[in-house]
């Protein structure tokens, strides 16, 4: 195996999209749970839901990894806030230099798609910490909401899935041209 897509899902975008880009690159895709040892590895695709900032598992799939000189990372994020929406990629990004080391970062190629929300099949943890911040957005005028509160205020309390495979082809395009 010389690349492997590993994926962070909680509710399963991150799980869709990497098991799709598997289908298309005939690359295996499995949890960051079960990830084999990677130093071995020509390229490594990381596609892992955003949570609070964060991307699910790709602090602990990078700890104690050394990368070397021809290992290509590829980091795909996937939320709900929409990524060509300059404000919201700029947060994403700045994110994550805050969960990678930078000289790593600085050679990862990083991509961000959209994912889905079911709010019924939220855990009561998430469910709560969601109520919280619409509370809190509704105390504020819209006018002072960014474009993420925006994103959480019309998709609050139902079902909405932006999970686009199309938006796959940027990222095979990356993989095909690391790999020539």
């Amino acid at each position: 195996m010389k690349s492997v897509i590993l994926y962070g899902s909680r509710y399963g975008s991150a799980r869709r999209y990497a098991q799709e880009l598997s289908k298309q690159t005939d690359i295996p895709a499995v949890s960051y749970q079960e990830a084999p040892p990677l130093s071995k590895l020509e390229t490594i695709v990381y596609i892992g839901a955003l949570y609070a900032g964060g991307v699910l598992g790709l602090t602990k799939t990078l700890r104690r990894q050394s990368f070397g000189e021809h290992q290509r990372l590829v980091i795909v994020t996937v939320g709900l806030a929409d990524p060509d929406i300059p404000q919201n990629r700029e947060n994403i990004r700045n994110s994550l230099q805050k969960q990678i080391p930078a000289q790593l970062y600085g050679r990862a190629a990083v991509f961000h798609l959209r994912g889905a929300i079911d709010y019924q099949a939220l855990s009561l943890g998430h469910r709560t910490m969601m109520a919280l911040l619409h509370r809190s957005l509704q105390k504020k005028p819209a006018e002072e909401w960014s474009e993420e509160d925006k994103a959480l205020m019309e998709t609050y309390g139902k079902q909405a899935d932006f999970v686009d495979f199309a938006s796959l082809r940027p990222i095979i395009n990356e993989m095909q041209r690391e790999s020539r």
